[in-house]
């Protein structure tokens, strides 16, 4: 008996076909709402003065120029700026991640009394913003002679209360309590099944973890503008104020400490995008 040739997968009708097209054009147009400040941003610190203020506007440079970056470092101390900013980021980024993955783990594979309770009231803290806690802050970092150093600066960002809601997700969700049974009967103490097991097994949600956490440590601006006193702890954020006279901006050199601002942040997302994705897909956050 002959075999018979399996059916041909169905063609998709033609309105579903309108609607990828319609999804696929709005996210197109979507994107380049999202991508043409940075490409302005980029466009303007290579366009000499005459071409910032020309009007009508044009994106492109038609005379490229670096001249912009090298005002903006011969202005302001910027490799000092930017080793601040890398100092506060690395610091709580590893931080964020060490207690996010711990408490986690805590709250996603063990059972305790208000175990629910404490985790609702931990992640209630998320609605609050800097601005509602930062003068009692400031006075406990005085208190602490932390007033100007890297201790004072990191201080805010070393808990994410978003990071524990990702990792408890993860552990609640995709990492079998089976697994950890195992272990148990195997005669692991729970650090080592942690440290073995459970950490290993969340690499990409902590490094999606790790991307929000450097993301916020980089980009803040109110805290460092009042914590540090001198000049030589400004993060990069609070340096490119040097460009913003009480009447003009130069538009040039802050473009140009923007783009060099921006550029770490935008590499990591672009070398880690795979993880974010996979580690909210894991947690089972829409």
């Amino acid at each position: 008996m002959s075999a018979r040739p399996l059916p041909a997968p169905a063609e998709p009708d033609a309105r579903a076909r309108v609607q990828l097209g319609l999804t696929h054009a709005l996210l197109i147009v979507w994107a380049a709402v999202m991508v043409f400040p940075f490409l302005w941003m980029l466009a303007t610190s290579l366009k000499p003065a005459p071409e910032i203020l020309a009007f009508p506007p044009h994106l492109l440079p038609r005379a490229p120029t670096l001249v912009n970056y090298a005002r903006a470092f011969a202005t302001a101390p910027f490799a000092r700026f930017f080793l601040n900013s890398l100092v506060v980021a690395a610091v709580s980024t590893a931080v964020i991640v060490a207690t996010s993955t711990v408490a986690g783990y805590v709250f996603g594979k063990f059972r305790f009394p208000g175990d629910t309770a404490i985790f609702m009231l931990f992640l209630a803290t998320a609605i609050l913003p800097l601005e509602t806690y930062m003068v009692p802050l400031y006075l406990t970092m005085r208190d602490w002679h932390w007033i100007n150093t890297y201790p004072g600066l990191a201080a805010p960002y070393l808990v994410m209360s978003f990071g524990v809601f990702i990792m408890r997700q993860y552990f609640r969700t995709a990492l079998p309590d089976e697994l950890l049974d195992a272990a148990r009967i195997d005669g692991a103490s729970e650090w080592r099944i942690f440290l073995r097991i459970a950490a290993p097994a969340a690499t990409s949600a902590m490094a999606a973890v790790a991307i929000f956490a450097a993301i916020q440590a980089w980009t803040g601006f109110i805290w460092p503008l009042i914590i540090a006193s001198s000049q030589d702890m400004y993060t990069m954020e609070v340096g490119l104020a040097f460009f913003q006279q009480r009447y003009t901006v130069d538009y040039g050199a802050i473009t140009a400490g923007a783009t060099v601002s921006a550029a770490p942040i935008i590499a990591v997302f672009l070398f880690f995008r795979r993880h974010i994705t996979e580690g909210i897909a894991f947690t089972g956050f829409r």
